[in-house]
Formats: C-alpha cells, sequence, structure tokens
C-alpha cells in the first residue's frame, strides 16, 4: 500500500467529501493533481503554501486510486514527484491531517 500526500485546503476536501472525489484547479490546467512522498511535504508546503490557513494534509493509499498515478521529474526541484492523473476518490483517502 504505498502512501503518497495532498496537501488541500479543508474547504476544498469538505466539497470533495460530498461529491466523492478531490479535483484540484491543476487537474484542469495541468492534467494531474500534484502530490508528494512523505519527505516532500514540508518543502512543498514552504515553497506553495507559505502563510495560509485552513489546510490539510490528505494521506492517499494508492492501491485504493481509481486514477492513474506517476512519479514524474519535476526540473524546478530536481526530484520526483508523485502526480494523480484524475480526480482522487474520496475512498483513497484513509486520513486527513490537519496543518
Amino acid at each position: 500500500m504505498p502512501i503518497i500526500y495532498h496537501v488541500a485546503f479543508a474547504d476544498a476536501w469538505e466539497d470533495a467529501r460530498q461529491k466523492g472525489a478531490y479535483e484540484h484547479p491543476s487537474l484542469k490546467d495541468e492534467g494531474f493533481i500534484h502530490c508528494s512522498q512523505d519527505h516532500q511535504v514540508a518543502g512543498v508546503l514552504e515553497r506553495y503554501f507559505d502563510g495560509k490557513t485552513n489546510l490539510v494534509k490528505l494521506v492517499i493509499d494508492t492501491d485504493q486510486l481509481t486514477s492513474h498515478y506517476v512519479f514524474d521529474w519535476s526540473p524546478t526541484t530536481q526530484d520526483t514527484f508523485p502526480h494523480v492523473y484524475g480526480p482522487i476518490n474520496v475512498s483513497a483517502v484513509t486520513d486527513v491531517i490537519p496543518l
């Protein structure tokens, strides 16, 4: 059960729970939802969420995902990150951790 993580705003997650799937705007704009491995979350928070509040970390069981995920190279950080190429079904989210 490989685990990946996605940082989201709590209200966006609540909307997703009602709909049954989470869709970040990047899915429409870039074709995937950015995710992280555990050791990458702190850097993601620092780079993209500095000063933001009302955040949660979605814990995603990749074995339960109904969308395809791939580890892609990020030239800006010189690291490989998991990307979900479709909505994240709420049943794949095993925990939601307030940040």
